[in-house]
């Protein structure tokens, strides 16, 4: 993993408070955004190719996290699958000796009386 880049969203932003009058700050204008475009003569707010620009991206990048989880949980589950076989291998071998030293073994010569 030390050859992958992890990428992370930076957090939301934060909600803008209702109402001014109660901090002091009426004579403020309320904060705008470059990428803010004021709604038209119709109300209708127009394309802005900006934002879609971002959301692209942002997919992009969810998309590339999602392939590394991905790669990282096939790898973790491989591991795993290996490490039940070795387990399986061995435990299978123990009972091989154990049956193979029942086999060997001679009966008694004499058997005991049951009373």
């Amino acid at each position: 993993m030390s050859d992958l880049q992890l990428y992370y969203l930076p957090p939301p932003p934060l909600p803008i408070p209702a109402s001014n009058s109660s901090h002091g700050h009426d004579d403020l204008p309320p904060p705008s955004s470059s990428h803010e475009q004021r709604p038209s003569a119709s109300g209708s707010k127009r394309f802005d190719p900006s934002r879609m620009i971002g959301i692209i991206r942002r997919k992009a990048l969810v998309r590339d996290l999602a392939a590394v989880y991905h790669a990282e949980c096939l790898a973790y589950c491989q591991g795993l699958l290996e490490m039940q076989r070795k387990a399986e291998e061995a435990y299978a071998d123990l009972k091989v000796e154990e049956k193979s030293k029942k086999e060997t073994s001679r009966p008694p010569k004499r058997l005991k009386k049951s009373r």
